[in-house]
C-alpha cells in the first residue's frame, strides 16, 4: 500500500510561478535576486496557509543554485538544489520557534552562524511562527540580526506581527502576504483535480474556495477530505453534505417567499431545514450572505465583490433584480438583530420564525398587515360581509361624549364626522362571529395615526417668546428652590450643581459649574432644571450652558468628620449639647 500525501504537500509550489495569489511578492523577491539587493533578514507575515513558508523556501533553495534559469528559478539539478529537494541541505535550516522559544535557542543559533557555508553561497535560517520567541530570546537575537556575516540570510515568518518587538521589525525587510481570492483557489483546485484524474463541478470547487477564508492550505485539505467522501467525481451535493452546508436554493426559495409574503411557505421551509439537522442561527447567518449578495449585484461597480460561478451569478443577478435596495437594506439589518440576539434567545426556534415573520413585513401591503398564517389546505376563512352597511349619524350622537351609553351607540358610523379623530377612529368593518352577532374589527393602526396627526397639529404652533429680566440674585434664589425641591429625586444631580453657584451670561445664557460632564449628560435632570427656571423666572430665553471648573476651584467633597467640625463652628451649642448628653460620635 503506498504511503498518502496530502495535496497540501504534494502540490506544493517549489518555483516562485508556482506560488498562487502572492504576484507582487515574488516579483519583488525575483528582481532583489537579479539585481543582487537582497537584505539580510525578511520578514514574512499574513494569514495562515497563503504561502509563507513556501516561499521563504522557495527564496533560500533560489540564492543558493548554482545555475538560476532565464526566469530567474532554481534549476533543480544542481548540488544545492538536489540536496535541498532531498530535505538534505547544510545551508537551509528550519527552526520552528513555537518549540524552540528560549534564550539558549537563539544562542545556539547564534554560534551557528558563525560557520560559513561549506557549499553554496548562503546560510539561511528560516524561523517559523517567530511571534512565539520570548523577550530574552528576541534581545539575544537583535545584535546577530542587525549586522549579521555577509553569507547570513534570515527569514521571520509569522501570522501575528503585532506580536514581534519594534526593534526585530525595523532590521527586516517585510512583505504582508494577503489572503488568496476565491476565483484563484477554484482554479487551483481544477489543476489539482486534473492532476489526480477526478471530476470535479465548478460549484463544489466555488464552495470548498469560500470555506477556506482565503486559505490555499485549508482549501486542499477539505478538498481530501471531500474525495475521501465522494471518490473520483466531486458534486456540489457532496460538498455540501459533507461540509454541512445549506444549500443555497433554500435562501432563493426564502428569498422568492419574503417578496410575495408567503407566510406559510417560509415557516414550512425553516422547519424542513430544522429537520435536517440545521442550526437557526447557520440559517440566519447563510441568509445573510445571500442577501448581501444580492445587494452587491445592484450596482455594476460592485459586482466583482459577488463570488459565484457563472452559472449561479446568473441566477442571482435574476432575483436581484427582483429586489429592491431599500428591501434588501432593511432585511439585512434585521437579519443582522436577530443573528446578535439568538444566543440570548431561550426558544431559538421562534426566535428565527420571529425573525421571518419581521422579514415579510418589509414588502406587506396596508390590506395584509395582519397575516394569514393558517394553511393553504382546509383553511378557515373569516366570513366578512362584502357590503358595508351604512349609518348615519345625528348632530347630537356626533358630539356626544365618550362614555355615555345610549341607543345610538348600536348604530355604527361608516362616514366622515367634523372631527379628524372620529373620522379614523370609527372606521370598523363588521364581521360575522358565527352565531349571528356582529364584531366590531377596530382598527389600531388608523387610530394611532388619529393621535400622531393630532400631535402634528399641536406642535406646529408656535410657541410666543417670553422674556423677562431678571436679575443673578433672583436666579441665585429660584436655582436654590431647585436643589431643595430636586435632591429626593436625584441626590446626585442636585448636590453637583449645588456646590457652585450659577452666572448669568447675556441673551439669558446660564453658565454652571460641574465637576464632570457626566452630571451634564443627565438629559432628564438637567431638562427638568431648564423647565423649572423657565417657568419660575417666567423666560422661555434662558439656555444652560455646562462647564468643568479650573482644578484649583474644584471642591472636595467633605468627610463625616469635617461636616462636624464645620457645624460646631457656626453653631457651638452643639458641642454642649454632645457633652450633655454624654454622646460619643464615631465617623
Amino acid at each position: 500500500m503506498d504511503n498518502f500525501i496530502v495535496s497540501a504537500r504534494k502540490y506544493r509550489p517549489a518555483t516562485f510561478h508556482q506560488v498562487v495569489g502572492q504576484d507582487s511578492i515574488t516579483a519583488t523577491l525575483q528582481n532583489a535576486i537579479k539585481n543582487n539587493h537582497l537584505a539580510q533578514a525578511f520578514l514574512f507575515t499574513g494569514p495562515r496557509g497563503v504561502g509563507k513558508t513556501t516561499c521563504a523556501r522557495i527564496l533560500a533553495k533560489t540564492i543558493n543554485c548554482d545555475k538560476l534559469t532565464d526566469e530567474l528559478e532554481p534549476c533543480d539539478k544542481c548540488e544545492s538544489c538536489t540536496s535541498f529537494n532531498n530535505n538534505a541541505s547544510f545551508n537551509i535550516h528550519e527552526l520552528d520557534a513555537a518549540s524552540n522559544n528560549s534564550v539558549d535557542d537563539i544562542r545556539n543559533l547564534v554560534e551557528q552562524v558563525r560557520i560559513p557555508p561549506q557549499i553554496g553561497n548562503y546560510k539561511v535560517y528560516i524561523i517559523d511562527e517567530v511571534h512565539m520567541l520570548s523577550q530574552a530570546a528576541f534581545n539575544a537575537f537583535l545584535k546577530t540580526l542587525e549586522e549579521p556575516p555577509a553569507y547570513a540570510k534570515f527569514i521571520l515568518a509569522t501570522t501575528e506581527k503585532h506580536k514581534i518587538i519594534p526593534t526585530i521589525l525595523s532590521r527586516c525587510q517585510i512583505f504582508d502576504f494577503k489572503r488568496i481570492n476565491v476565483e484563484d483557489i477554484t482554479n487551483y483546485l481544477g489543476y489539482v483535480a486534473e492532476k489526480e484524474n477526478i471530476e470535479t463541478e465548478i460549484e463544489a470547487r466555488h464552495i470548498i474556495a469560500q470555506k477556506a477564508d482565503g486559505a490555499l492550505r485549508d482549501a486542499l485539505s477539505t478538498f481530501d477530505q471531500i474525495v475521501s467522501y465522494s471518490g473520483n467525481k466531486v458534486s456540489y451535493k457532496d460538498v455540501i453534505e459533507n461540509l454541512n452546508i445549506l444549500d443555497y436554493e433554500y435562501y432563493f426559495t426564502v428569498t422568492d417567499s419574503l417578496l410575495n409574503n408567503d407566510i406559510p411557505n417560509l415557516l414550512l421551509i425553516f422547519n424542513e431545514i430544522i429537520e435536517n439537522g440545521f442550526d437557526g442561527q447557520h440559517f440566519i447567518v447563510g441568509l445573510l450572505e445571500h442577501l448581501r449578495s444580492l445587494l452587491v449585484l445592484k450596482s455594476p461597480a460592485t459586482i466583482g465583490l459577488m463570488h459565484a460561478s457563472g452559472s449561479l451569478k446568473e441566477k442571482y443577478s435574476h432575483q436581484a433584480g427582483n429586489c429592491s435596495s431599500d428591501f434588501l437594506l432593511n432585511a439585512l439589518q434585521t437579519c443582522n438583530k436577530f443573528d446578535l440576539s439568538y444566543k440570548g434567545s431561550s426558544n431559538k426556534r421562534l426566535h428565527i420564525e420571529i425573525a421571518l415573520l419581521e422579514l415579510s413585513s418589509i414588502t406587506a401591503t396596508p390590506s395584509s398587515a395582519v397575516p394569514n398564517l393558517e394553511s393553504k389546505k382546509n383553511a378557515v376563512k373569516p366570513i366578512i360581509e362584502e357590503k358595508k352597511p351604512e349609518y348615519k349619524l345625528s348632530p347630537a350622537q356626533v358630539e356626544k361624549p365618550i362614555g355615555k351609553k345610549d341607543d345610538s351607540e348600536k348604530k355604527l358610523p361608516s362616514e366622515q364626522t367634523s372631527k379628524k379623530e372620529d373620522n379614523a377612529a370609527k372606521k370598523i368593518t363588521p364581521v360575522d362571529s358565527g352565531n349571528g352577532r356582529k364584531i366590531k374589527n377596530i382598527s389600531i393602526k388608523q387610530s394611532l395615526e388619529v393621535l400622531r396627526k393630532k400631535n402634528d397639529d399641536i406642535n406646529e404652533v408656535p410657541e410666543s417668546i417670553i422674556a423677562t429680566e431678571f436679575s443673578l440674585e433672583k436666579l441665585t434664589e429660584i436655582w436654590e428652590l431647585f436643589i431643595v425641591s430636586y435632591i429626593a429625586k436625584s441626590p446626585s444631580f442636585a448636590n453637583a450643581i449645588a456646590k457652585y453657584k450659577p452666572v448669568l451670561k447675556d441673551g439669558f445664557e446660564i453658565e454652571y459649574k460641574v465637576d464632570s460632564m457626566i452630571i451634564a449628560k443627565d438629559t432628564l435632570s438637567v431638562t427638568s432644571l431648564l423647565e423649572f427656571l423657565k417657568k419660575e423666572l417666567n423666560n422661555n430665553l434662558i439656555t444652560l450652558k455646562p462647564i468643568t471648573p479650573e482644578k484649583n476651584e474644584q471642591k472636595v467633597a467633605y468627610t463625616d468628620s469635617e461636616k462636624f467640625a464645620e457645624m460646631t463652628k457656626k453653631y457651638p451649642e452643639i458641642l454642649k449639647l454632645k457633652d450633655k448628653l454624654n454622646l460619643e460620635i464615631e465617623f
